[in-house]
């Protein structure tokens, strides 16, 4: 079992930035995927970035470049900087962690087994 919390969201100008961070308690093991999703009413949830034990990293066509996922292993904490945020960046984030067997880094929800109860990020423009 594995605990997930986000926190961090907020209210931005466009152009601003934000970070999150996702904490997580339980047990995880040498080859782990985890990821942040975001999704907005009526829409499927859709993955933003994605980090693996080996700090391989992926990311969304629409966030490469404005957004970095991280990784602090000492404190349990994975992180997304949110810079040159835009309106449409507007949704609640979710973490999500797959703790063992993560072989293939992806951006389906399919991927993980554990999510957290998600964060709001607004941005207006």
């Amino acid at each position: 079992q594995v605990d997930v919390v986000e926190s961090g969201g907020g209210s931005v100008q466009s152009g601003g930035s934000l970070r999150l961070s996702c904490v997580t308690s339980g047990d995880t093991y040498s080859r782990y995927c985890m990821g942040w999703f975001r999704q907005v009413p009526g829409k499927e949830r859709e993955g933003v970035a994605g980090v693996r034990s080996d700090r391989s990293t992926l990311y969304a066509a629409s966030v490469k470049g404005r957004f970095t996922i991280s990784v602090d292993n000492a404190k349990n904490i994975m992180y997304l900087q949110m810079d040159s945020l835009k309106p449409e960046d507007t949704a609640m984030y979710y973490c999500a962690v797959r703790p063992r067997w993560c072989f293939n880094l992806g951006l389906s929800r399919d991927d993980y087994n554990y999510w957290g109860q998600g964060t709001q990020v607004s941005v207006s423009s």
